[in-house]
């Protein structure tokens, strides 16, 4: 099950980083079609926000397809954002997080690395011209 986690400076309203982060775990393969999510009440209690807010982004991931609430069962996943690809994550992830253990041994802030790696994505995926 996914556990939330709320980034009060963000300045990214709560209930975007609550929908953003199921997305993620959707992609990743963390969440799969027939996960429940946590209850409105659980994600309340744990990360003390108001019960509208998470109300609110689980009816956005549902307006996209990608839950269904159940009435007295709770919010159930139906739809995937995984990719083929997604298949070699658990390689990645290790790798990945090998690399980031290196930059942080190595004194680089989590900032430093967010800026090497959007960097990289930038190289490999650049924006075609007049975008």
């Amino acid at each position: 099950m996914i556990e939330f986690r709320i980034d009060r400076k963000s300045g990214i309203p709560t209930y975007v980083q609550l929908a953003l982060q199921v997305r993620h775990a959707l992609r990743r393969g963390d969440l799969a079609v027939g996960d429940k999510l946590p209850t409105a009440k659980d994600v309340v209690s744990t990360l003390a926000i108001n019960p509208n807010t998470v109300l609110k982004a689980y009816k956005e991931l549902e307006h996209d397809g990608l839950v269904e609430g159940r009435p007295g069962l709770g919010t159930f996943v139906v739809g995937s954002l995984a990719k083929s690809g997604m298949a070699e994550k658990a390689a990645l992830a290790h790798e990945l997080d090998a690399w980031v253990g290196h930059g942080a041994n190595a004194g680089l802030a989590r900032s430093d690395l967010e800026a090497l790696v959007a960097a990289a994505l930038d190289r490999e995926f650049p924006e075609p011209e007049g975008q």
